[in-house]
């Protein structure tokens, strides 16, 4: 397997394929990188040359990916819980961020349903 930024990729995959297992990298970046390193897309990464994989590997340097990516999303919600905005407040309480409706769904963001008991009425 080749090492792209410390990342092995798959050999048996395209290089347009392969270069979406990095974080932070996804098709469209991807076919940018690969035709900024004038490599061909279809080309499997073991047919790769040594030259085509240190051109891939600089320019995928060019970009944020990885831990560094996760490390600036991370701050960012961070700094939006800390001047306590609307996304903030909403990141904090493990809510839906971005105007979803919550009364039926959300499930994933708030978690298993936790069911309230009703009173029992008092009979005469």
């Amino acid at each position: 397997m080749a090492r792209v930024s410390n990342i092995e990729i798959p050999d048996n995959k395209a290089t347009e394929i392969s270069l979406t297992y990095i974080y932070g990298i996804g098709r469209s970046t991807s076919i940018k990188i690969c035709n900024d390193a004038n490599v061909d897309l279809s080309k499997k990464v073991k047919d790769l040359s040594d030259q085509e994989i240190t051109a891939i590997r600089n320019e995928v340097a060019k970009y944020k990916i990885g831990g560094d990516l996760k490390r600036e999303i991370q701050y960012n919600i961070k700094r939006l819980m800390e001047i306590k905005t609307y996304r903030g407040l909403r990141h904090r309480a493990s809510l839906p961020v971005r105007g979803q409706s919550t009364k039926q769904n959300a499930r994933t963001r708030k978690g298993p349903r936790k069911t309230v008991a009703n009173k029992k009425k008092v009979t005469k």
